[in-house]
């Protein structure tokens, strides 16, 4: 059964068809669109969710709640965010009709040169190590929310996270599984154990997980605001740290720091705008992919035709290898945002996919690059606003090293610079590097009514695009959309500087039909199927008729959506 157009823009923005209206053979979701009047949340972590409404029900903005949400986190999944790493987030304020970007990614220490850096055998920056240090720019963006956003103090907004780091509370089961896996990659940096191996091991799903320090620290942050972190005695702290353990991170690097207000970049995409940030964050990507397959009829092939499959792998390796050209920080090159936008330049694009083949490039990736760690939240209020916010480690707890006396790690962003002189994400002091972390929204007539992301670092901007897919051209719902089966291509050239000679590798999940795998091996693809590293979705939509809000969640993390 097709569905209208205008009943189309109803998925779109209230989130739901009936079973009546489903395309037959769909697999059926994980569980019900969540819908709700006052409020709404979505994140990896249901008590994380449950602080975030009761923001909302206190009074609280979607920012408030959104920033009360992310602090939790930082104690909940700590494998996947914290306070020494970056943050990204688009605002809906209804009250001036206007999407606003922020981008509180941090810069390289002023003295870090290249020449300093002992490279990778690849000549990539070492992944653990100081070398792969920046700015945490998380907490600035915090407070450049709030500020602008907020209504509750930010002491009140802290709080929650202040008990619950105090007194603990219980580790779910996804969360217990990566932080396992990363015990066996950090357990010896300085300050890991301490902090995140209570007894020296990980946590078991079900165990209490406290971290007083961290409470110590956001009692600070509540008390002494954003000075108490980059010009006061969280700023001496992570200094004092770093000249300990060999990094280049000082006083000034932490002085200096600013987040950045900017405009979000959008395209259309069958009629439905799609609105990411831009460089250097990875959220042109996404649109680029878009631009690409718009030129294909997708809708009439299905998800059940290889050649679906195979237009949407190659339509990402073109986008990444421009990805791996010209992403960077814009203060420090020129980006040809518009020329990359162009659908004309899309079109021809689209015209050298190869139906019959696998398209091959130079050398080989970076493979660190395919998989950061990474949490993202959506927030509602009554009043219309709406964030998507999305904030990382990079590599689950980032570069291992912990500050103890704070009761978080470093991250290790700066592993995505590139050694290359004269790139444009060639490192250079005072630089931000190529993100991969990327809030997105939707919808009709150039008004956004529904703000999402998929974590988890290369695959970000593949699952923006396949979101976008499964809602416009399948007529999915907002859960269903997340719900169905994924592929990530790994093995693109990459803005670190190394690059694709033998075509990458297709991940796919269980899901996709054999037919489908066999048809891909035969055009050249390597196939493999992955426990993981599909990425995590939230979404939260708004009817602009009623006012309902419409909530769904990942079915591949621990999380929730929930509304008041």
């Amino acid at each position: 059964m097709r569905i209208s157009l205008a009943l189309l823009s109803c998925i779109l923005i209230a989130g739901a068809t009936s079973a009546a209206d489903r395309t037959e053979g769909r697999r059926d979701a994980t569980r019900s669109v969540v819908h709700a009047r006052h409020g709404m949340v979505a994140a990896a972590h249901p008590l994380a969710v449950d602080i975030g409404l009761d923001i909302l029900k206190a009074g609280g903005t979607a920012v408030d709640a959104a920033i009360a949400v992310n602090a939790a986190l930082t104690l909940m999944e700590p494998c996947s965010c914290g306070m020494g790493g970056d943050l990204f987030a688009m605002v809906w304020d209804p009250e001036t009709e206007t999407l606003h970007g922020l981008n509180a990614s941090g810069r390289s220490p002023l003295t870090l040169t290249r020449e300093m850096i002992p490279p990778e055998e690849d000549g990539t920056i070492p992944l653990y190590s100081p070398w792969a240090w920046t700015v945490p720019g998380c907490v600035d963006g915090w407070f450049e929310l709030h500020e602008r956003f907020g209504n509750l103090p930010m002491k009140t907004v802290l709080e929650p996270a202040i008990k619950a780091s105090r007194k603990g509370t219980p580790v779910p089961q996804v969360i217990a599984a990566a932080w396992k896996r990363a015990a066996t990659v950090f357990a010896d940096k300085p300050g890991f154990a301490e902090v995140f191996l209570p007894n020296d091991l990980p946590p078991r799903e079900g165990e209490i997980f406290a971290n007083p320090a961290l409470a110590r620290t956001l009692e600070v942050l509540a008390t002494g605001g954003r000075d108490a972190f980059y010009r006061g005695p969280i700023a001496e702290t992570l200094a004092a740290y770093s000249k300990l353990h060999g990094g280049q991170l000082s006083l000034e690097d932490l002085n200096n720091h600013c987040s950045e207000w900017v405009e979000p970049i959008s395209t259309t995409y069958r009629g439905t705008t799609v609105w990411e940030l831009p460089p250097n964050g990875q959220g042109l990507a996404a649109l680029q992919i878009l631009n690409i397959v718009e030129n294909f009829d997708l809708r009439n092939l299905g998800r059940d035709n290889p050649d679906y499959w195979h237009l949407m792998i190659e339509a990402k390796k073109l986008a990444f290898e421009d990805r791996a050209r010209f992403y960077a920080d814009p203060d420090f090159t020129e980006i040809p945002l518009v020329s990359l936008l162009d659908k004309a330049y899309a079109k021809k694009q689209a015209e050298t996919i190869d139906l019959s083949r696998a398209a091959r490039r130079i050398d080989t990736s970076n493979p660190h690059l395919e998989h950061g760690d990474t949490t993202f939240l959506v927030t509602a209020d009554s009043n219309g606003m709406m964030v998507a916010l999305i904030q990382s480690n990079y590599t689950g707890f980032g570069s291992g090293y912990v500050v103890p006396d704070l009761g978080f790690g470093i991250q290790n962003r700066g592993s995505l610079f590139t050694l290359e002189e004269g790139h444009p994400n060639s490192l250079e002091p005072g630089k931000r590097p190529f993100h991969t972390i990327i809030p997105a929204f939707l919808g009709k007539d150039g008004v956004p009514s529904m703000a999402f992301g998929v974590m988890g670092g290369a695959m970000q901007p593949q699952g923006h695009a396949q979101i976008v897919i499964n809602l416009v051209d399948f007529d999915m719902n907002l859960q269903e959309a997340g719900d169905a089966a994924r592929f990530r291509h790994g093995g693109s050239s990459q803005p670190t500087g190394t690059s694709m000679n033998d075509g990458g590798t297709v991940f796919l999940e269980s899901e996709v039909p054999f037919e489908v795998r066999r048809d891909l091996l035969r055009r050249g693809h390597r196939v493999q199927e992955a426990g993981g590293g599909f990425g995590g979705y939230q979404a939260i939509s708004r009817n602009p008729e009623t006012g309902v809000l419409s909530g769904a969640t990942e079915s591949r993390k621990d999380g929730c959506a929930a509304g008041y």
